[in-house]
C-alpha cells in the first residue's frame, strides 16, 4: 500500500511552531531584566540626593619643646675592667723546705706591708752565718797583729836614725797592714749576706697586698728563684679606659710628661649590684699616648682609691679587681652649646622646627657631638623657634601644625582635647549616606 503524501507546507508548520515557543522563553527574562533595570534608574533619578557635609582636615598635632643654648661639660662614655695598680709574683730568693705559713695564706688573704707569708728552715743559713762571724773575729784579730807588727817596724827603722819618711813600705808593713784591713771588710760583707740570707728565709708581703694565687704550701721544698705565691696591691685600683678617636677632642689630655694636668679629672664608675647602681668617684691617673693599632681607640687609665673598703668604710659594696665597669669620663666645657634629644633628630641630621606661625620647617643641623641620649650643636635658632618632639608621618616643609596646649594661628582649628598626640596626620569629618 502506497503512504500518504504530504506537501512541504504541511511539514514546516510544525517547526515554526516549536521556534516560536523557544523564542518566548529567552525574551521573556530578558524583558524582565530590562524592565528591572529601567525601574532601578527611574526610582534612583527620583530619590532625594544626600545633603553634603564639609569635611576639615585638621593639622598635625606635635608636642614641642624649647630650645635654649647653655655650657656643656661633655662627658664621654667608656668601659673597662677593674686591674690592681700593681701585681708581683713574688720568688723565693733562698732554698729550703717550707716550714710554716701563715692562715691567711691562702687565695684572698690580706697581708699588710711587712707580714710575714711563710718561713723557709733556716738551719743551714743560721750556721752560714755563724762561720761569717767567725771569719770576721779572725780577721779582726789579724788586723790587730798586723798594727802591732807595723808598730815595731816602725820602732825599728827609728834605731837606724832615718825619716820615717824615707822608710820603703815594705820596711813599714804597709802592704800587710792593707791586706789585713781588706780581710776585714771581706769579712764583714759576708757576715753581711750570710744575715741577709737568713732573713729571707722569711717571706714578706712587699707592700699592703692580696693573695691571689698560692703555688706551694708546707712541707714543699722551694729553690732559689721558685714562685711562692702571687699578690696585688689593694691601696688603689686602676681602670684602661678606651676613648674613641673623635672623642679625643673633649678631654683635657696634657702631654705624656705632664700627668698633672690630668690630676682631678672626674671619672665615675657604675656597676649593677642587687638591681641598683652603685657609683664610685675615680680621677684619671695618666694618658697611655698611644693609638691601639687594631681597635685604633686611645686609652687613658682612672685611678680609684682603697677599692676593698680596707681602709675606710665610706662605700657600701666593694669594688673588686677583675669587675667590668661602666665609666663616665667628664671632659671639657663648651660654651653656648644646644643640647637636642636624640628621639628628636630625623635621619642623619635634621630637626623638624615649629615657627612663630605654626608652621613646618625641616632644617639641618651640624651636630658637634652625639651620645646615648643628646646631640650637640652650635647652630643658632630663632627666639621663637621650637623644636618638636612628635615623629610626623608625612612631613612637608611649610605645613600647618597644632600645637599642644598653645592657640592655634587663624584658620586652623585646635583641638581643644589633647586626645593623640602620637596621631599626627588626622582627618576629622564625615559623610551621611
Amino acid at each position: 500500500m502506497t503512504p500518504p503524501v504530504t506537501s512541504p507546507t504541511e511539514q514546516t508548520k510544525p517547526e515554526k511552531q516549536r521556534k516560536m515557543v523557544q523564542l518566548r522563553f529567552v525574551l521573556w527574562p530578558i524583558a524582565i531584566i530590562v524592565a528591572a533595570i529601567v525601574l532601578l534608574g527611574v526610582m534612583g533619578a527620583l530619590a532625594p540626593k544626600p545633603e553634603k557635609k564639609p569635611f576639615t582636615v585638621k593639622a598635625p598635632l606635635v608636642e614641642v619643646q624649647d630650645i635654649t643654648s647653655s655650657d656643656v661639660q661633655f662627658v664621654i662614655a667608656s668601659q673597662g675592667s677593674v686591674l690592681p695598680r700593681t701585681e708581683t709574683v713574688i720568688v723565693s730568693e733562698v732554698s729550703g723546705q717550707v716550714v710554716s705559713v701563715s692562715d691567711k695564706f691562702i687565695a684572698g688573704g690580706f697581708f699588710k706591708k711587712g707580714e710575714q707569708l711563710l718561713s723557709i728552715n733556716d738551719i743551714d743559713y743560721q750556721v752560714a752565718l755563724l762561720q761569717a762571724k767567725a771569719r770576721l773575729h779572725v780577721a779582726e784579730a789579724a788586723l790587730m797583729e798586723e798594727k802591732a807588727r807595723v808598730e815595731q817596724a816602725k820602732e825599728e827603722w827609728g834605731l837606724t836614725g832615718k825619716s820615717l819618711s824615707d822608710a820603703p813600705a815594705l820596711a813599714l808593713r804597709k802592704p800587710q797592714l792593707q791586706k789585713a784591713k781588706a780581710d776585714l771588710e771581706a769579712a764583714q760583707a759576708d757576715v753581711q749576706a750570710a744575715q741577709i740570707k737568713l732573713e729571707r728565709t722569711k717571706i714578706v708581703a712587699p707592700y699592703d697586698a692580696m693573695l691571689k694565687t698560692k703555688h706551694l704550701d708546707i712541707g714543699q721544698f722551694v729553690g732559689v728563684g721558685g714562685q711562692i705565691a702571687t699578690t696585688f696591691a689593694v691601696d688603689y685600683a686602676e681602670i684602661r679606659l678606651p676613648v674613641k678617636f673623635q672623642d679625643i677632642d673633649f678631654l683635657s689630655l696634657p702631654k705624656i710628661n705632664n700627668t698633672d694636668a690630668l690630676q682631678g679629672s672626674r671619672v665615675d664608675l657604675h656597676i649593677d649590684v642587687l638591681g641598683q647602681q652603685q657609683t664610685w668617684q675615680a680621677q684619671l691617673a695618666r694618658y697611655e699616648g698611644v693609638v691601639d693599632m687594631n681597635s685604633r681607640v686611645h686609652y687613658v687609665v682612672a685611678q680609684v682609691d682603697d677599692p676593698y673598703n680596707l681602709f675606710s668604710e665610706n662605700r657600701p659594696y666593694e669594688l673588686r679587681v677583675g669587675t667590668f665597669v661602666n665609666g663616665d669620663i667628664y671632659g671639657k666645657t663648651v660654651t653656648d652649646i644646644t643640647a637636642i634629644p636624640r628621639a628628636a633628630v630625623r635621619g642623619a641630621n635634621s630637626v623638624h622646627l615649629v615657627t612663630s606661625k605654626n608652621t613646618l620647617d625641616v632644617r639641618e643641623i651640624d651636630i658637634l657631638r652625639g651620645d646615648a641620649n643628646y646631640v650637640y650643636t652650635r647652630d643658632k635658632f630663632a627666639p621663637d623657634e621650637r623644636l618638636i618632639l612628635t615623629k610626623l608621618e608625612l612631613p612637608v616643609n611649610g605645613m600647618d601644625l597644632r600645637v599642644v596646649n598653645d592657640q592655634s594661628p587663624t584658620g586652623i582649628e585646635q583641638d581643644s582635647a589633647q586626645t593623640d598626640v602620637n596621631n599626627n596626620v588626622s582627618v576629622n569629618g564625615e559623610t551621611n549616606d
